[in-house]
């Protein structure tokens, strides 16, 4: 599947893997904002074959493929006569993936990610990193690799893109922490009581970021922040005491630095993706956006809290993974995938989806990870072990 790279005089070529995503797509907005900048070469989705070609037809790439077999035949219906080549399964997106191209979004989300976006580190590229297992479940590995290939890693999640931007001016080894901050999600004012009793659908209306329905949840419960934390250890190589979160409902500073002489470096904006995306397509540079300008003067007031410990344990189960080891971190993540979608299905209260993560972290602690394959098969038994767990977790009273 080697596809030759076409540059347009000074035009970077871009991948996109994730393209029908809610990242996906916002990086598609922001390519089609400079065209001139920019030319596609690849675009990879999971199922939605009607707007992969739609994209694809849009943007002109030489390359679409689509993880659903089943999707292929429909795929390239739609694209017939376009000479935009298709291809679909598993090996086809990490073929595509490893397509050399100056800059690469990684945002597959789930363990699907891991193959694809360590495929396209290799290249030793620029990588926009929107997956977080990437460096939760296999950062030792990926960091490895990155390092070997002479990639560049770029965060693309808000927070990581804030200390990203705030450590700009290459004072390192002056920091003291760095500050996450977290909008506190939909549950920030609730009891444990409400918390116990939450559906689906409230759990789902975040009061900020309109996102998808797994970060969502990861969201009410702080297990996004707690993945993040993780993400910031791996990433710019912090102790776990180097990482403080604070609650923070306006949304409008996403990170911290907070040096050794008093200085605090914060990176603000509006609560809108397209920011931090735009900051990655363009690195060193910036382009010029419609995100909505911040206006400090309309919103007057900011806040910030500790994190209720009782109502949120994520963080806690997830810096205890941190000092135990890599191992502790992939377990934490598959677990969750597998108590979120439990809790989206009804399965399990809300506060059980913690529950259900700290008795799996407790059955299978920090096992050693080598390499991928064994990334891939911890998180597999994880995940097992997890179903295992689902009819007792749901059938005890979380406290």
């Amino acid at each position: 599947m080697a596809v030759k790279p076409t540059r347009a005089g000074s035009t970077k070529s871009v991948s996109i893997l994730g393209s029908t995503g809610s990242i996906g797509t916002q990086t598609i907005n922001l390519l089609q904002a400079n065209p001139d900048q920019y030319s596609v070469r690849v675009l990879v989705a999971g199922g939605n074959f009607s707007l992969l070609a739609e994209q694809a037809i849009r943007l002109r790439p030489e390359l679409a493929v689509i993880a659903d077999e089943a999707a292929l035949p429909a795929l390239r219906a739609a694209l017939a006569g376009t000479g935009i080549a298709s291809a679909a399964g598993r090996l086809a997106v990490i073929d595509a993936a490893a397509e050399p191209a100056d800059w690469v979004m990684a945002a597959i989300t789930g363990t699907a990610g891991l193959e694809p976006t360590l495929a396209a580190i290799r290249n030793g590229g620029a990588v926009a990193l929107a997956n977080k297992e990437a460096l939760v479940s296999a950062g030792d590995v990926f960091l490895r690799t990155s390092a070997d290939a002479g990639a560049t890693l770029l965060p693309v999640d808000s927070e990581h893109n804030a200390i990203f931007q705030a450590l700009a001016d290459g004072n390192r080894e002056s920091l003291e922490k760095i500050v996450l901050t977290a909008s506190g999600g939909p549950f920030r004012t609730a009891s444990i009581a409400e918390m116990r009793k939450a559906t689906p659908e409230r759990a789902l209306k975040h009061p900020v970021w309109s996102m998808g329905a797994k970060i969502s949840i990861d969201s009410a419960t702080l297990f996004n922040k707690g993945l993040e934390v993780i993400e910031a250890a791996r990433l710019f190589d912090l102790a776990e005491s180097e990482i403080e979160v604070l609650v923070h409902p306006q949304s409008v500073i996403h990170g911290m630095v907070c040096y050794r002489d008093g200085s605090v470096l914060a990176q603000l904006g509006a609560p809108d993706m397209r920011i931090p995306i735009s900051h990655a397509l363009a690195w060193p540079r910036r382009l010029s956006t419609v995100s909505p300008r911040l206006d400090l003067a309309m919103i007057q007031r900011l806040e910030f809290y500790e994190p209720d410990p009782r109502k949120f344990p994520a963080l806690r189960l997830a810096r205890e993974t941190l000092v135990a080891g890599q191992g502790a971190a992939c377990v934490l993540n598959a677990a969750n995938e597998v108590a979120v979608a439990a809790f989206l299905d009804r399965r399990i209260g809300f506060l059980a989806i913690a529950a259900l993560v700290e008795a799996v972290l407790d059955r299978l602690g920090a096992p050693p990870i080598a390499d991928l394959d064994a990334v891939l098969a911890l998180d597999a038994e994880a995940r097992r072990i997890a179903f295992s767990q689902l009819p007792s977790i749901a059938a005890v009273p979380v406290a």
